[in-house]
């Protein structure tokens, strides 16, 4: 991502982001809860009663602040345990995901299924047309909406961002190569004409007004990319954990959830429907071949699921511990394009407070 939008303009988008204010209603331990779809009202669950060692938090957060963090919180049953801010970042300026976005094209697509729009095991071409990529028609015929959410479409990823058919050459079948690849957001268009209006209209309408989620997709370079505040971000993890459902309403579908968080092909066991997944034997990483032995962030739980963005953008998921963790800001050291070094150092940080 080589030019972000300035966030003057995001602001004028997000005038109805949440504050920080809080409630603490008592509530029973092991129930879940979920923020109204309005307001500003968000639950909190103090460290004392969860019995974490607060004498840890200071170094967390000095930790935050040193990696340029401009966005953090932690959720346990939904309530806020930790949010913080930092680097003249308050609880309604607008960031970008980046690629930790993608999980919300996971997420509108298997809406979209539900609904009986469209199939993700039917090809591209179904819905696009032939011609889209550069690949002969009957390599081009292979590709299905489920290689593009797994990275496994076999279209040259050295071609670069872009997704025009003279950018989208093929390499391999689709199936046979993992390969981290922009050409995901063809998913986009999938939706758009499966649903016959604009992806954001659809997201809008079907996943972002459910869950009380502000924010806006803005085009940048060759990426359309989500921003929004950190709390925002926090309610589609909490949505997340919750397998698609939100209070008692069925948002995705629990099914496509679980399989969206399960490894999606046999290539790279770390990855699902656009979801990096902890825990595995192995992983891969975009712009690479070589398989990695071992966790992909071995200090983390291992259920934890993760929608990582470029430069350090983190929304990360773990089942076992009724959590959501988010981190936003600007790269914590080099540039990346995913996981980094980062994540697994946060990691130690975070298992220093909590267990």
């Amino acid at each position: 991502m080589k030019k972000l939008i300035p966030l003057v303009l995001l602001s004028i988008l997000l005038l109805n982001c949440s504050s920080d204010a809080d409630s603490t209603e008592e509530i029973p331990e092991d129930s879940m809860y979920f923020p109204p779809i309005s307001g500003n009202t968000w639950e909190t669950k103090s460290m004392s009663e969860l019995g974490w060692n607060e004498s840890e938090v200071q170094p967390l957060l000095n930790f935050l602040e040193e990696k340029h963090t401009k966005g953090f919180m932690i959720l346990v049953n939904g309530r806020i345990v930790m949010e913080n801010y930092f680097n003249g970042h308050t609880a309604t300026s607008p960031w970008y995901w980046a690629s930790a976005g993608k999980t919300l094209t996971t997420a509108t697509i298997g809406i979209a299924q539900l609904e009986g729009l469209l199939d993700i095991d039917d090809k591209v071409s179904d819905y696009l047309g032939t011609g889209w990529t550069s690949a002969p028609l009957g390599k081009e015929n292979l590709i299905t909406n489920k290689h593009l959410l797994s990275m496994t479409s076999g279209l040259d990823d050295e071609m670069g961002n872009g997704n025009t058919p003279a950018e989208l050459q093929y390499l391999a079948d689709a199936g046979t190569r993992w390969a981290y690849h922009n050409v995901f957001e063809k998913l986009q268009d999938v939706i758009a004409e499966a649903t016959n209006q604009t992806f954001d209209a659809y997201f809008t309408s079907k996943l972002k007004s459910k869950i009380g989620m502000t924010g806006a997709w803005l085009e940048s370079d060759e990426f359309n990319v989500y921003w929004s505040t950190t709390r925002s971000t926090a309610r589609f993890g909490l949505l997340s954990l919750n397998k698609g459902k939100w209070n008692s309403e069925i948002i995705v579908p629990e099914a496509y959830m679980m399989e969206a968080i399960s490894p999606s092909q046999s290539l790279n066991n770390a990855y699902g429907y656009l979801w990096w997944l902890n825990g595995k034997a192995n992983y891969r990483l975009p712009q690479t071949q070589l398989q990695f032995p071992g966790s992909l962030i071995p200090n983390a739980p291992a259920d934890m699921v993760c929608g990582l963005g470029k430069n350090d953008q983190k929304i990360y998921v773990i089942p076992s511990k009724k959590m959501v963790v988010i981190r936003l800001g600007e790269v914590a050291d080099g540039e990346n394009f995913a996981l980094s070094d980062f994540d697994n150092q946060l990691w130690a940080k975070i298992s220093a407070v909590i267990d």
